[in-house]
């Protein structure tokens, strides 16, 4: 049986203002703030749980409301988690993926040091729709490979994955072990291709029953969902993605260089 988190830190003793350089803030910002800090600075660990509400409310000298304006607010960031009738808690860090880079997820998680993993849901056969053959440059009545995996990290599930490649240049996709292999790696490996490019885009969705029940998040949770167009060498269109990333567990950064002024 999984140990449970740690019963949590000392009281917090704050007392608003919560610094002077907040002042000027909303009370339920300042609550934010201090939270955060305490976050960065490590005095709150992963697993550590808050006080209950009434007694932080006490100590900080804010209403209840105030104080679940706050926690809400750090709840979004994915900095807290809450437990029904259990508690809040601090949250891992969230996973920052590169926007607009092509990152294998399997080697982005080893480089932080994570445990990827994947669990195969379907591989089925079907005609292309018109928007996908427009995409996939494929003829409408062309058949097409559609493959959805539950991506974990350190066996937590944290990411829904949509593929759709055309069933003629892909024959044979389903003789190979897509729960131990990148999908890119086979093929690359068994089919020659490998991806150079591909057009991205990114757009925040919310769980609807099926995604909360396979990622074990509440339905209406917050997501990221990733739409994918990726190309060979040849410029040819290789395979459709719809990603889904939980909210919580993930982050999309951008690294640019600054523009001329």
């Amino acid at each position: 049986m999984a140990s449970l988190p740690s019963q949590g830190p000392a009281p917090l003793l704050l007392e608003p203002p919560v610094d002077r350089l907040l002042a000027g803030l909303p009370l339920y910002a300042q609550i934010v703030e201090a939270l955060l800090a305490r976050i960065e600075r490590g005095e709150l660990s992963v697993g550590d749980r808050l006080p209950p509400e009434r007694e932080l409310s006490e100590t900080l000298g804010v209403n209840r409301l105030t104080l679940r304006r706050a926690l809400r607010e750090l709840e979004g960031r994915g900095l807290l988690r809450r437990r029904p009738g259990i508690g809040t808690f601090v949250a891992e860090p969230k996973i920052e993926r590169q926007a607009g880079w092509l990152v294998s997820f399997t080697r982005g998680l080893k480089q932080r040091g994570y445990t990827p993993g994947a669990r195969l849901l379907s591989i089925d056969t079907r005609p292309v729709d018109a928007l996908q053959a427009r995409d996939l440059r494929l003829p409408v009545s062309a058949m097409v490979y559609v493959v959805l995996r539950l991506r974990t990290m350190n066996s937590e599930p944290v990411l829904l994955e949509s593929y759709t490649l055309a069933h003629q240049r892909f024959a044979g996709l389903e003789r190979f072990d897509l729960e131990t292999r990148s999908l890119f790696e086979v093929l690359e490996s068994e089919y020659g291709v490998s991806i150079a490019r591909a057009r991205q885009s990114l757009e925040p969705v919310i769980a609807g029953r099926q995604e909360a029940e396979l990622l074990g998040i509440a339905l209406g949770a917050p997501l990221m969902l990733e739409r994918r167009l990726s190309f060979d060498a040849r410029d040819q269109p290789v395979e459709l993605g719809r990603d889904v990333y939980r909210g919580d567990r993930f982050r999309f950064v951008t690294d640019r260089a600054p523009r001329e002024l």
